[in-house]
Formats: C-alpha cells, structure tokens, sequence
C-alpha cells in the first residue's frame, strides 16, 4: 500500500511539474527568450540615457492610470540584437498627488516604473504590429503580474485587458495615444 501511494504521488507530481512548465510555455510573455530580450533593450536605453542613474529629464505632464500621476514619453529608434526599430519609453511617477515640480526636483523618489514599447523585426508579433513591450522597475529589473511572470513581451496577448488590448484600441492604427509620430518601419 506503501509502494502504491508512492508511486501516485510520484505520478502526480510528474504530472503537476510537466503542467507547469506547458503553461509557462504556452504563455506569450514573460519566457527567458523575453526577459534575456528585455535586458538587452534596457541596455540600448540606458546607453542612451533614457533609462537609469544618469537619465536625460523631460518636462513631466499629468498622466493616468495605469501608468502614473504623472508622465514623461520619448519617442526615438534603437537598435537591439542587430534590429533598429520604433522605441517609446514612458517613465511612470506617482503617487497620486505629486506635481511636476516634485518629480523634476526629485525623479528618483517618484519614479514607480517605466514602461516601453519596442517595435521588433517584421513577424515578431504581426497580429499587433510587431511591438515588443515591457514594464521595468526604476532598477531594471522587470515587473512581474500577479502570477509572478515577467512583464516582457507580447504581453497579456489574446486577454482582454493589459498593455494590447489597451493600445489596440488607441484611436488610430499604431497602438500609440499621445502622438502621430511614429512612422511605419523600414
């Protein structure tokens, strides 16, 4: 009897793990390939002074949930694993309350997160034109949902709330609301 609970419980938790690891498979975010990905885009950031201790500072405007109380967005191009392509990074301060003058005499305080949308090569995600998104802590480090999977890549693909089925519904055909700017990729 001994033998065969053992063996069932052996079975089971085979069964458990190898459920576990389909699921992380199947999920269109947050896999190594994403978060490795992700550390190279951060990189290409803060080489070019958007992201980390020695970031270039805009005038912060008054933004909402869920990205923060107040806001600064860069629209430029950069280049990540040999692709250039289309780059929005969205610093997010908070807390409810804070004025652009605190966030321009202390960005590091407020600072809750930055959030980006990168526009990877032709075929990455051609369902959403081919952007790459992820939420970054001040640190680097990504943020996590509340499964604990890291927030990179095409996230929350085929749900219906999150970072694509939010822009989807941008207003126009580029998945971004503040600006016209962005140009198709070459």
């Amino acid at each position: 009897m001994l033998t065969r609970t053992v063996a069932l419980s052996l079975g089971l938790t085979a069964m458990l793990t190898a459920g576990a690891a389909t699921a992380q498979e199947m999920m269109p975010f947050g896999g190594d390939e994403d978060t490795g990905y992700a550390a190279e885009l951060w990189a290409a950031m803060e080489a070019r002074g958007l992201v980390g201790e020695n970031m270039i500072q805009a005038f912060p405007y008054e933004g909402t949930d869920p990205h923060g109380m107040m806001l600064e967005t860069f629209y430029t191009r950069a280049t990540v694993d040999g692709h250039t392509g289309t780059l929005v990074v969205k610093r997010n301060y908070g807390p409810a309350g804070v004025e652009a003058e605190q966030v321009l005499a202390e960005p590091g305080k407020h600072l809750g997160a930055i959030t980006v949308m990168f526009r990877r090569e032709k075929g990455y995600d051609p369902d959403n034109q081919d952007w790459f998104w992820a939420k970054y802590l001040p640190d680097g480090s990504l943020d996590r949902n509340p499964k604990g999977i890291a927030l990179a890549g095409r996230v929350a693909k085929g749900m219906d709330a999150g970072c694509i089925a939010c822009h989807a519904g941008a207003g126009g055909d580029d998945y971004i609301f503040t600006t016209d700017a962005i140009r198709p990729e070459m």
